[in-house]
Parts: C-alpha cells; structure tokens; sequence
C-alpha cells in the first residue's frame, strides 16, 4: 500500500504516509480518494511524509501534472518530507512546476521533520493511535470517527 492518510478535522490538518515504490498513478489515486472525503477540506494544512517510500517512479510530464491539480487551496501549507535525495529532487522538480503554474497554496519540501512541522505551525504529529481506520468505499452519509479523525488506506 504506497499510500496511508489521516484526516485530523479540528486541527485542519492531513497526515499522508507514502511506502515503498510509488507511482503517478498511486499519486493520483491518492489525491482523487482524499478529496471526495467527507471530512476533507481543501484549505486543511498537509504533512506528507516520504521517510518510507523507496524510490518514487514518475517521469517529468508527470510530476508537471501532478503540479496542474488543484486539490488544496490559500491559506494552506503542504510540506513534504523526504530523507531520499532522489524523492528530493522529484518532489521538488514538481513543486518547481507547481509554482510557475500559478499555485497560490505554500508547499516546501524538508529533510527535516522539525522543520518541515514548525513550517506547518506543528510542534509534533496528533496521536492517532487510539482511532480505528475507516475503511475506504464507505456510504457518504457514514459518520467519522467520533473523535474527528478521518483514515484511508491507498491503493
């Protein structure tokens, strides 16, 4: 499972997990499953967290429409955090095109997770711990969590 998500409604924050090899179309997947949640919002602030993903395997024209989508919006911040300096650099080609595109929500890539939560006006992760996931494919007038916490699996 390339991707895993929270959504932490009263902290208007997404949490996303990639693992292992992720591809353009897991990206895509991804991103089309977090917007049709109900408790998703797209001014909701978003930690992407990369430290287990492997290689990401997608080629220029793709990271350029990835950059296209418009799947947050001002005032949020997407941060992206890597270790990989392969991922690195894929994620930054993408956020380079991002940004000449016209985008007007902040993302930045970190290899740090201090910094990239302090960017993101976090001093540390919710515990999610004690919420069971939701599983994808639900009825759309299912409720959340009770506690606020939103979870899918990806593809």
């Amino acid at each position: 499972m390339p991707y895993t998500y929270v959504i932490h409604k009263e902290r208007r924050l997404v949490v996303s997990t990639a693992s292992g090899r992720v591809t353009f179309p897991e990206i895509t997947a991804h991103l089309d499953q977090l917007v049709r949640e109900p408790d998703f919002h797209p001014t909701f602030n978003h930690f992407i967290d990369w430290t287990a993903a492997t290689s990401l395997d997608m080629s220029a024209d793709e990271a350029k429409a990835i950059a296209k989508r418009r799947d947050f919006a001002p005032p949020s911040r997407r941060a992206f955090f890597t270790t990989v300096p392969s991922i690195y650099g894929m994620l930054r080609l993408t956020l380079t095109h991002h940004e000449i595109d016209g985008a007007r929500e902040l993302t930045c890539v970190f290899y740090d997770r201090k910094e990239a939560l302090a960017w993101l006006g976090l001093e540390g992760l919710p515990d999610f711990s004690k919420s069971k996931p939701r599983k994808l494919g639900r009825a759309k007038d299912e409720k959340s969590a009770t506690d606020g916490l939103s979870f899918g699996r990806g593809i």
